[in-house]
């Protein structure tokens, strides 16, 4: 199967962008590796730009089918597994891998055409936010020198494709890390996994397990937990489940208590 075909369900997706040139730099880098899907979340700049298209060096049509979303959740809604880029540590630690990490990781992966991939670059002066990286599977962390660690985006882009063209061309099929081969039902998507964490939240604050007003990091430590185990469809199902009938039984003791109360 050619490296084109298994890098075709690999999305770039590039957040709030301020430079139309940049845009054009990552669809070149793109083209060059061989993958086609550009991503384009809340660019501060009016797109198509012909700046863009300058910067591209005849990477047009990959401008021309960009896709342009006002929110990265409405980027990621069919992915199956995000990595989000991340330059700087944050405060509560979070599995982090290197660009061939990340390729020798996505090599089974690629090999089922039902799993949908995103990579996800942040703003050129600031990254991505906390918010943003918590709506990732993965974070990817490029090793620069430390005394001079800034990189353009079009070269981070650069960067991961060339790791993930390599990590494909020239092996067969055969040939793949069997992680995710043999799984019996797709995993869950991103837009399943938000609806997951929401009714999860919600549920936890109605038997009073979690107080918005004073979170502790709660929500983003159980992302992390469910985000590293990889749920598929049937798990989401089955935890929802789960969350239903603890609000059920919640519930229930409460119309009790209530009930016990006014007898008094």
């Amino acid at each position: 199967m050619p490296a084109t075909n298994l890098l075709d369900s690999v999305k770039i997706v590039l957040v709030g962008t301020s430079h139309p040139g940049n845009i054009g730099g990552v669809a070149r880098a793109m083209k060059n590796m061989g993958l086609l899907q550009l991503c384009l979340v809340a660019p501060r700049a009016q797109f198509p730009h012909p700046e863009a298209v300058l910067r591209s060096s005849g990477a047009t049509d990959l401008l021309e089918h960009a896709q342009v979303f006002e929110t990265l959740e409405e980027a990621l809604s069919d992915c199956t597994l995000v990595a989000g880029t991340s330059a700087r540590s944050r405060n509560l630690p979070w599995p982090l891998i290197n660009p061939r990490q990340l390729a020798e990781r996505l090599q089974g992966e690629l090999a089922r055409p039902e799993h949908r991939i995103a990579l996800v670059f942040g703003r050129e002066d600031r990254g991505l936010s906390n918010e943003e990286l918590h709506l990732c599977h993965l974070h990817v962390h490029i090793p620069c020198n430390p005394d001079f660690s800034s990189l353009n985006i079009a070269a981070a882009v650069q960067v991961l494709c060339y790791e993930l063209r390599m990590a494909v061309v020239g092996q067969s099929t055969e040939d793949r890390l069997p992680f995710g081969t043999e799984w019996d039902v797709p995993f869950a998507d991103n837009q399943a996994l938000e609806m997951f964490f929401d009714h999860l939240e919600k549920t936890l604050i109605e038997i009073d397990f979690h107080n918005p007003n004073n979170p502790r990091q709660l929500m983003s430590r159980l992302r992390r937990l469910y985000l590293r185990a990889r749920p598929d469809t049937m798990e989401i199902n089955m935890l929802r489940g789960i969350l239903t009938h603890t609000q059920k039984a919640a519930r229930n003791t409460n119309e009790i208590t209530d009930d016990q109360t006014g007898q008094k």
